[in-house]
């Protein structure tokens, strides 16, 4: 495999030889393979997990999807991350034929054979649904998982719309991909993620989402989310542990506000915080500069390129107002597409 790596066309796309040398990892000796975390929260971080772990994650998710041996399956995801790997060994797993498709915010601009069974993050989703012969292609999409971020309200709404089965993926890297899924349009939509059959789940102290799932994870996992747990074994998930803000004395869900504000503000933007002496912590929104045409858009969508200070501090209760309101050129973003908390904070930290 190595030698036919080396042998590979200088022109050869990067998400085929990336797809090379995950096969290379995955039919070596080792029983092991390294995985990275997103770092959305935090340093990524790399460990190492059993492939026959990787396989029974595969196993479960497609036979909760009842996907097949010649399903169609696009890879449109960074082979660096969990949820890409995941769909290659799906398809060794199910017998699927895997159709690659270098990542970018557009996976379907060109792909016309009909798809059994695709995976995205919210951005890829939004971006496809704005083009009419693109949200078309995604309609013949019989499956559709949607991960690796938070989904708002407006994007949801778009999706209930749409004809074929489309679910949202609860999960992380630690879980190898998603161990309860919800969904998302159709009479099973539903506002709660359904785990696994082997899955169960707890709450720790702090109310967080305790995993204990042992077809995946060797140890019990406590995660960063604070969770719901209901009587039917379904969950929701109202944000995450290090995601608050202690302002005042009053602990701010971060989730809470941004999806408050998603109503009002059409650009990409995002809340954290600042260190303040006063309040100890004091809520920052950071907000990406409009150009020409962005605003342009913008205006025909809401009748207004940006809110207005007033309009963002009337929209949220006292104790969620932010102190500053910064333009910045871009939100800053981990590999696999999710918001960089830990960026924006300095981020926002070097512009006060």
């Amino acid at each position: 495999m190595q030698q036919l790596i080396a042998e590979l066309p200088a022109d050869t796309p990067d998400i085929v030889k990336d797809l090379y040398h995950f096969l290379s990892d995955w039919f070596s000796e080792s029983p092991y393979i390294t995985v990275h975390t997103s770092g959305s929260t935090g340093t990524p971080k790399e460990f190492t997990v059993r492939k026959v772990q990787m396989m029974q994650s595969a196993i479960l998710t497609c036979s909760y999807l009842h996907l097949r041996k010649g399903d169609n399956a696009l890879l449109c995801m960074p082979l660096q991350y969990i949820a890409g790997k995941m769909v290659v060994v799906r398809s060794l797993v199910a017998g699927l034929n895997l159709i690659l498709r270098t990542p970018s915010g557009h996976p379907l601009a060109d792909v016309t054979t009909p798809l059994r069974f695709a995976a995205m993050i919210p951005l890829q989703v939004y971006n496809t649904l704005q083009v009419p012969e693109e949200r078309e292609r995604l309609c013949r999409t019989e499956i559709l998982i949607v991960g690796g971020g938070a989904i708002n309200k407006e994007l949801e709404a778009d999706i209930r719309a749409l004809p074929n089965i489309v679910y949202s993926t609860y999960g992380m890297t630690e879980t190898l991909s998603h161990i309860a899924l919800r969904r998302l349009n159709g009479p099973e939509a539903s506002e709660a993620y359904t785990p696994f059959p082997s899955v169960q789940l707890s709450l720790s102290p702090d109310n967080t989402l305790v995993i204990n799932a042992p077809m995946v994870c060797d140890e019990t996992l406590v995660t960063n989310d604070i969770a719901q747990l209901h009587p039917d074994g379904t969950f929701t998930i109202l944000g995450r542990k290090d995601n608050i803000i202690n302002t005042g004395g009053i602990k701010v869900q971060i989730e809470c506000v941004e999806e408050t504000l998603r109503s009002i503000i059409s650009t990409t933007f995002a809340i954290t915080a600042v260190p303040d002496p006063r309040l100890g912590e004091a809520i920052v929104l950071l907000m990406e500069k409009i150009t020409e045409r962005d605003g342009l858009v913008a205006t025909l969508a809401s009748g207004n390129s940006r809110p207005s200070q007033m309009e963002i501090i009337g929209i949220l209760p006292p104790y969620q107002r932010p102190r500053y309101i910064l333009e910045v050129d871009a939100i800053p973003l981990t590999g696999s597409g999710k918001t960089d908390r830990k960026a924006c904070r300095l981020l926002a930290e070097k512009l006060i």
